[in-house]
Parts: structure tokens; sequence; C-alpha cells
């Protein structure tokens, strides 16, 4: 709900997203309590005045963010979660393949309902997530994510030692597994086959394709469900962030409106 005071937004991660993120809030009610960072020695440009650079999650006590907004990687997920929700923050996740580890999910879970927190799980670069989660209520018989982006995009990953991807000449599926298998396997890439996992029908049961795509200009998303609630199909094309080509824009808008939801008097 709306105060009269800013809130109060601890961003994890100063990279591409969250540099974007921190533009695009600069002129709302927030307040950049804190930048979490893995290095507090390397020097980071445009950081807010308000905001302390920090490397500790345990240095959240000391802060009291109302949210604390995750933007730094699977890795980042555990130690930062634990920390905001320990401390009675909420906490806002964009590496979504974190939870490919189902411990993980459930000790945050746990967390949360111990000290009265709430763990949002944004959608990131994806469309139709808040009609799958709730078509989930009457039940889903399949969901499938294909994820289709540039051969370059694919560089760095596992998917050097599938196919060529300097080569390629035709669109070509080079991985099809459960969303688990491929979060843990492209955790940055895939991130989002979690986000449709857990609004769905769960990580083993939701079907993930991923497409290397010589003729694509943008890092592309096709949902497809079925169940009681009828059909759905939906598609997406993100241009990429121009600081991250392996990271769609709407990951960046995403996280924001996240966060600018916290403090508008109209939410969508």
């Amino acid at each position: 709900m709306p105060t009269a005071a800013p809130l109060r937004v601890a961003l994890i991660g100063w990279g591409a997203i969250g540099q974007t993120v921190g533009r695009l809030l600069a002129d709302a009610p927030v307040e950049f309590v804190a930048i979490g960072v893995s290095d507090t020695s390397l020097p980071r440009e445009g950081i807010p005045a308000e905001s302390r650079l920090i490397g500790d999650p345990a240095e959240l006590a000391d802060l009291a963010p109302h949210v604390v907004a995750e933007a730094a990687g699977r890795g980042s997920v555990g130690p930062w979660g634990r920390a905001a929700l320990e401390n009675g923050s909420d906490f806002v996740v964009s590496s979504m393949s974190a939870f490919a580890d189902a411990t993980l999910l459930d000790e945050l879970r746990t967390s949360a309902e111990q000290f009265g927190g709430q763990i949002q799980l944004q959608a990131g670069a994806l469309a139709g997530i808040d009609a799958l989660a709730a078509a989930r209520q009457l039940g889903l018989d399949h969901v499938e994510h294909q994820i289709v982006k540039p051969p370059k995009a694919w560089a760095g990953t596992p998917a050097d030692s599938m196919l060529d991807l300097a080569e390629l000449s035709v669109p070509t599926t080079f991985f099809e597994a459960s969303a688990r298998e491929t979060a843990e396997a492209f955790p940055k890439n895939a991130n989002v086959a979690m986000t449709t996992a857990l609004a769905g029908v769960g990580p083993d049961r939701t079907m993930i394709q991923l497409v290397a795509d010589p003729s694509a200009t943008s890092n592309r998303h096709e949902i497809r469900a079925r169940g009681a609630f009828g059909e759905m199909q939906v598609a997406i094309a993100n241009n990429p962030l121009p600081d991250n080509p392996k990271t769609s824009a709407l990951a960046a808008l995403g996280l924001a409106r996240a966060i600018q939801n916290r403090v508008s008097p109209i939410v969508i």
C-alpha cells in the first residue's frame, strides 16, 4: 500500500538489470538504501547517492529495507533471500533458476512463514504468467515452453558442445527436457523455465525446448497450456538489454514494475 515515506529497497546486483531498474525508478517514491554486490572493492558507476554498497547479507539487518529485490544471479538467491526474510523484509526474485533446487525454495518459504515476509516470483521476460497461475486453480494437464534465441545468445553455454552455433542456417532445437533440468543446465539463458514451472504444473512436468535460430533478431518465448480452463498459447518477442545480449530487456522492466507496484495507488 502507498505510504507517505519512501519504500526502502535493497537492490541486489548492479549489472545491466540492476542499473536499468535504478534508472527507471529514479523519480519514484523509492529509496535504494543498499546495493548488494559480491565484491565491494570494485568501482561501481551510477550508484544512487542514498545507497550503501554492501557485500554481506548480514548488513541488511541494520538497514531495515521493506523489500529486497534480487538481480544478481542464481547464487545470490539463497544467502540474500535468507537474510532478507529473517529480517522481516519481502524478497523479490529475478533469478528463478535457483529454485531448480527444491530444498532452497522450501527453506525460503518456511522463513517467509516464520518471519511474516513474502517471496515474490516476478514474471521477468514472460507474458501470460498471471493467466497460467490463475488457470492452475482448476487443474492443468500440460504446459510446454519454447525458448528461441539467436545463436550468439547461446554462446558460452552448454549449447557450444551440442551444435556449431556459428554455422547454423536453420532453426535448430538442441535441448529438450523438464524445466528443472533446463534451469540446471542453462541457469542464465533459460532462467524463465522455472518461472513457467512454478506458475503451472511444477518443474518436473513442465517441458522446455531450447532453439537456436539464425534468423532471430530477438528472444522469443512461446508458452502453451491445456487444462480445465481451456487452452492457452502466448508468444512474446523480447529485445535484449543493450548491455547484456543474454538478458531480455523485459526482465529489467518486470523487476522495476514489481517494485513500482509497491508504491502505486493503482496496480495491474
